[in-house]
């Protein structure tokens, strides 16, 4: 269906691609083209680079949701790199120029994430982060059943230290499209505080927090997420309906 924007999906850390499947069930039944490709989570300027590959073969408007770190990756790719029409952040980062992702989660104090790492050494001399398997659940997804948490730990993607303390380089692309914020008010990786302010200093279209909700709030509350999706989508005015 040409008339609708493409949904490009970027996972965050301790996640992959396939978080967001129940969203894109959904998505799909309603016409969509998506895409959720894989991120390195080496580096921030690595994700922002590999999201401009994918949507260098996109033609058409684009819709950019981003869970997680995955926020700061759609915050920083630049305007032109396709004709991206409206961003939706996941309980994600929404990272102002100069700030990294520690930095918003310490907007306001209760994150919980620092206490729940586990640390590999990498032979560059940096250093990869897990969450601890046995603390996974509670920390990240307490919200799913207990099958798909376990799964969900034992197949975690890592992301590098200094990824997660790497600033924002451009001004925030939230500045230039509008934006959908969607979070839970039970997320111990940011803190819901954190959240509100991201969304009201993008100057959210509308943001949605449940209550209960973890940070896999994408996973326990899929249909919640590809409604936001979609009214972003047809909000547009790119022919949607």
């Amino acid at each position: 269906m040409p008339d609708l924007p493409t949904v490009v999906l970027v996972h965050g850390a301790w996640a992959d691609g396939s978080c967001w499947s129940g969203v894109i069930h959904r998505l799909q039944a309603d016409g969509y083209d998506v895409i959720a490709p894989q991120f390195p989570h080496t580096s921030l300027a690595d994700n922002v680079a590999r999201l401009r590959q994918v949507l260098a073969r996109i033609d058409g408007p684009i819709v950019l949701a981003g869970h997680s770190y995955g926020g700061a990756v759609i915050t920083n790719v630049p305007a032109e790199a396709g004709d991206i029409v409206g961003l939706v952040f996941v309980a994600a980062f929404a990272t102002d120029a100069g700030e990294s992702p520690g930095d918003a989660s310490s907007l306001v104090p209760g994150a919980t994430l620092a206490e729940t790492i586990e640390t590999v050494p990498l032979p560059d001399g940096g250093v990869d982060q897990y969450i601890a398997q046995d603390r996974f659940r509670a920390q990240f997804c307490a919200d799913v059943p207990d099958e798909t948490a376990t799964l969900m730990a034992v197949t975690q993607r890592p992301i590098t230290q200094a990824a997660l303390s790497e600033p924002s380089t451009n001004d925030p692309l939230w500045k230039e499209v509008p934006s959908w914020f969607i979070f839970g008010d039970q997320d111990r990786n940011i803190p819901v505080g954190a959240h509100r302010i991201m969304a009201e200093r993008a100057n959210a279209k509308r943001t949605l927090e449940i209550p209960g909700a973890s940070h896999a709030v994408g996973v326990s509350h899929a249909e919640e997420t590809a409604e936001m999706i979609v009214e972003a989508a047809r909000s547009l005015n790119t022919g949607a309906a």
